[in-house]
């Protein structure tokens, strides 16, 4: 069991509602703050009753305790709203500073012990830290360079599909017309606009990720992690104060990664999938180099809106992670819709900057490995991301890493070092967000927990994911070409079928032919396990989830056809295919 310093807390909120709402706050939930606070309360008398996580106290002295709250909650408002306001004030001034009120001039700082380390405050490292010390009350520490939140947040998951919601409603218009609404054509966006709402919410969200880590106690270190020791780290705060030493008995790396650039002259006129955010305004036409989920998203988004968009890629198609079905589809609805595929190019030799500027005002020239030339107003660099631990020194605790320069873990993210840990895109091993969180919240579990959850760990089989591309993508399990190699031709079959979704009805033909859906099903064995589904069209992303737990839980083709079809809608063909 971990000990903790005595601690206290003002329920001044619980007071004032009891006050406002008596029959929404009862002397026992008063109680289960108290105890789950690890912290103590003053009744009306002036008794203190102090109490830690886990601990046994008189539970009749502390609801009586609590009841004293509530029923002097009008006449105690003023002066504790008074008090927690300057505590908190405090408080705050305590957890943010980081210390900094030391002077350069002073002797250096003793290393500060913590029961957990987290560096890297994205999701993956805030999932695992919250459930530390949020559940099991570990005295914790997250370390961040950046903007709370991490990639997903700030350059991924969230501005990509606030994005795709923007372009989709562009789309939108064009099919309303058929539908009957009068919508003049050229309808103006104000791309500037967008980005201002998507930064504000960006913003809104750093804050709510610090405000949930102030509140399960977690501190915040804002600077940049090396190791000096292997279990000390040293962080080059970014303000500039100085340094500061800590070190736990366990650290987790969740530092994620870094779009990479390629190694030619003038890359750094272009911009990577960071970059892309920070875009004021819409080039007119532009390159996007590159196959992988970021190159597709990103071109459809922009070319949804009108952009010319140019995408170079080495193969024949995209996505080439993906299940056939979904390779060649996806990359003929882009042709189809006007996006120029250069299949099987060579690559560029060097960007020049021919005119610095934003939007239409900025060209490049980009000069081919083939001897081609061709001028944009912008490039993005989508060919790949790097494990973000250049400056970490993970070779002072002698941390093994991948030869692709990931960090190696084992199935319960151990890296080679006793007591350090590693989860999330620096492991390379699924870069998806929400595994990132629930590894995490395994680990946070097993270091911290119960006995039974010393076993703790997420699988990583059957995670479902979604790309928010034009249209959109879903995939869970093994493709065709796995199975077939997993468990040979004879025991793989195959479901399949092709349509137009209804929402597409009204327009004429050779649009309805732009807009496909297509669904495979991949069952082994004679009970047609289910071990693979790839879907694409209209609302596949929120389609997905609810299939996914049904692969999950081991489903078979004969438990899809029992369930009943909800019609009329696309899902059904996945319920009734033959």
């Amino acid at each position: 069991m971990l000990s903790h310093p005595w601690r206290s807390i003002h329920i001044a909120n619980l007071s004032v509602l009891a006050h406002l709402h008596p029959s929404l706050i009862s002397p026992k939930l008063c109680l289960r703050s108290i105890l789950l606070s690890n912290r103590s309360i003053t009744s009306a008398s002036g008794t203190i009753v102090t109490t830690k996580r886990k601990e046994l106290v008189n539970l009749p002295a502390v609801e009586s305790l609590a009841r004293d709250q509530i029923a002097t909650a009008p006449s105690r408002l003023s002066s504790l709203s008074k008090h927690l306001s300057t505590r908190s004030t405090q408080e705050n001034t305590l957890r943010t500073t980081n210390s900094d009120s030391f002077s350069a001039s002073m002797a250096p700082v003793e290393t500060k012990t913590y029961d957990y380390i987290v560096i890297g405050g994205g999701s993956g490292g805030s999932g695992s830290a919250r459930r530390a010390s949020g559940w099991y009350g570990a005295k914790t520490l997250i370390v961040e360079s950046g903007r709370s939140g991490g990639t997903c947040v700030n350059v991924g998951c969230v501005p990509k599909k606030m994005t795709w919601n923007f372009v989709s409603i562009n789309e939108a218009l064009h099919v309303g017309k058929h539908y009957g609404y009068e919508i003049p054509d050229g309808v103006k966006i104000n791309y500037g606009h967008f980005k201002q709402t998507r930064d504000a919410v960006i913003k809104r969200l750093n804050g709510s990720y610090e405000r949930n880590w102030d509140l399960e106690e977690i501190d915040l270190v804002h600077g940049r992690a090396q190791f000096v020791e292997p279990k000390t780290i040293e962080v080059d705060l970014n303000d500039g104060s100085g340094k500061r030493r800590y070190t736990a008995k366990h650290i987790l790396i969740a530092t994620g990664g870094h779009p990479i650039f390629p190694d030619i002259k003038g890359a750094e006129h272009g911009i990577s999938s960071d970059g892309f955010f920070e875009m004021e305004e819409l080039p007119r036409k532009w390159a996007v180099v590159g196959a992988g989920y970021i190159a597709v998203e990103l071109a459809g988004v922009l070319a949804a809106v009108g952009v010319e968009t140019h995408m170079y890629i080495r193969g024949d198609t995209f996505l080439r992670k993906f299940d056939p079905m979904v390779q060649k589809t996806m990359t003929e609805r882009y042709e189809a819709v006007g996006i120029h595929i250069h299949r099987r190019h060579k690559g560029f030799k060097e960007v020049q900057l021919l005119s610095d500027g934003k939007g239409a005002n900025k060209l490049l020239k980009l000069i081919g490995n083939d001897g081609e030339d061709v001028e944009v107003n912008e490039v993005l660099w989508a060919i790949g991301r790097a494990p973000e631990i250049d400056d970490l020194n993970v070779q002072v605790p002698g941390i093994k890493l991948k030869p692709n320069g990931h960090v190696l873990v084992d199935e319960f993210q151990n890296t080679s070092v006793e007591g350090i840990y590693a989860l999330g895109d620096v492991t390379g091993q699924a870069d998806l967000t929400p595994v990132a969180i629930a590894s995490g919240r395994q680990l946070g579990s097993r270091l911290f927990g119960p006995p039974v959850l010393k076993s703790a760990k997420l699988s990583y089989e059957n995670i479902p994911t979604v790309v928010f591309a034009h249209p959109e993508v879903g995939t869970v399990g093994l493709t065709e070409p796995e199975a077939l190699e997993k468990y040979g031709h004879e025991k793989v079959k195959v479901y399949h079928t092709r349509f137009t979704a209804m929402y597409y009805d009204p327009l004429p033909a050779e649009e309805k032919k732009k807009n496909p859906t297509e669904m495979k099903v991949i069952c082994v064995g004679p009970e047609e396990k289910v071990v693979g589904l790839h879907i694409l069209g209209h609302g596949v992303g929120e389609m997905l989830q609810g299939f996914g737990v049904a692969i999950k839980m081991g489903a078979t083709k004969q438990d899809f056809d029992s369930c009943v079809a909800i019609h009329p809608t696309s899902a059904e063909e996945l319920v009734t295919m033959r």
